[in-house]
């Protein structure tokens, strides 16, 4: 509405990502609030550009096929029936083609309905070709009504936290961790969360003393900023000159942090105003969706017919697909892509979501939901909990869950060969 009336800019309260492109789009087109597959293409195009140089070879897990050192900005070539090409600027950096495309649209995503306040995207539907040097074509995209509530935002204080990063060095690791762990019980009784992690970063006869150490993390959390803070300021470095040969730490412990929890409501759309406040002081109230849709599973796709036997090799997962990660929250999706027709084949039908569990222990008691994408050569893997109460809690090693694609591509499977 400002923008057909004339703004240049327009300052919102929060909106989706994928609104910077919608809006423009339907300004510009003339669309209306039910022309669902037009604004469904729209957020599919904003969802490729929310994050900027990731779709141009950013962060993309076969970074080797260009050269990413400066990748340059994507950029919509947007038409009036919701397909877009995906591109960008002669002269800079990056690359882009399906498989750039296809891990951007795959991040920070759940089932194939890809919910908003305007559109229910069916990210199924997508269609991705390749329209010449740099250029992805989009297309075939669905959208179906959105659903009747608003995501709403919750961020309150959760605590405070503490850490401390023990150095393990040389021989008996094990041995040494298990000591400073029994000497730091008795300061840990009254703290309500307690994490240890031990990273064995250590290499035997290493040719540096960083590469013959470990690392043993202590992180604790309470709703008392003394507890915290006692619990580590004082014991551990208490212990400096009375613990395992070779102690030290990696900083000092503080006095304990707050830290926030971010959650997830929803709150039914009618209940939120949405005013359009014009240069001129007009309001112009924006009504809410009036066509919605409860928001439900989409059944499983039929999946192409799996590979003829034949000898495997042990390999990394990463040899024959790609992977990006993300949060959504205290959960985490992995959407996983394969490059070739042969190795959706295999893919589709090796990787379970109890393969999924297998390949990543953190999540073996977990809720894991699969969420096969055909169209993508794709699957989609949320895993709820695995990142405690969020980014802002900072309960994990990777506490939005950046890295957990990599890690997936780095574990070794029975491959065929004849993929390798």
């Amino acid at each position: 509405a400002c923008l057909r009336a004339g703004a240049d800019v327009v300052v919102t309260g929060r909106v989706t990502d994928a609104a910077l492109v919608t809006g423009p789009a339907a300004a510009h087109f003339g669309w209306g609030p039910a022309e669902y597959d037009r604004l469904a293409g729209a957020v599919v195009a904003g969802h490729l550009l929310e994050c900027g140089a990731q779709a141009t070879g950013g962060n993309y897990a076969f970074f080797r096929d260009g050269d990413v050192r400066r990748p340059g900005f994507p950029l919509a070539e947007l038409h009036a029936d919701g397909t877009s090409v995906i591109t960008k600027h002669d002269g800079t950096g990056g690359f882009v083609d399906v498989g750039t495309v296809t891990a951007q649209l795959l991040y920070e995503t759940g089932g194939a309905r890809y919910a908003g306040p305007d559109v229910t995207t069916r990210l199924d539907t997508v269609r991705l070709t390749q329209d010449g040097p740099d250029r992805v074509r989009v297309e075939g995209v669905r959208g179906e009504a959105p659903p009747p509530t608003l995501k709403v935002g919750l961020n309150r204080l959760g605590g405070f936290r503490n850490e401390v990063a023990f150095v393990l060095t040389g021989l008996d690791v094990e041995a040494k961790a298990a000591l400073v762990r029994d000497q730091m019980e008795p300061a840990l009784g009254k703290v309500s969360d307690v994490r240890w992690d031990l990273a064995r970063t250590d290499r035997p006869d290493a040719a540096t003393e960083e590469t013959a150490s470990a690392l043993l993390r202590l992180v604790v959390r309470d709703a008392d900023q003394e507890v915290v803070g006692r619990a580590l300021s004082g014991a551990a470095i208490e212990l400096a000159l009375a613990s395992y040969p070779g102690f030290h730490v990696l900083a000092p412990p503080g006095k304990g942090a707050p830290y926030g929890v971010f959650e997830a409501a929803h709150v039914p759309q009618d209940t939120v105003d949405h005013v359009a406040v014009l240069h001129d002081g007009r309001r112009v109230p924006v009504p809410a969706a009036q066509d919605t849709a409860v928001l439900r599973a989409v059944p499983e796709p039929p999946l192409p017919e799996p590979l003829p036997p034949g000898p495997v090799r042990r390999a990394p997962l990463g040899l024959v697909a790609g992977a990006r990660s993300g949060d959504k929250g205290g959960d985490a999706n992995v959407g996983v892509w394969a490059r070739t027709d042969d190795a959706w084949r295999w893919l589709a039908h090796e990787l379970t979501a109890d393969r999924f569990r297998e390949l990543i222990p953190e999540a073996r008691d977990l809720p894991v939901t699969r969420h096969p994408l055909p169209n993508l050569r794709a699957l989609n893997f949320v895993v709820e909990g695995v990142l405690g109460e969020g980014v802002a809690a900072q309960a994990r090693f990777d506490p939005q869950a950046k890295a957990l694609g990599e890690w997936l591509r780095a574990r070794h499977l029975d491959i065929p060969e004849a993929l390798l």
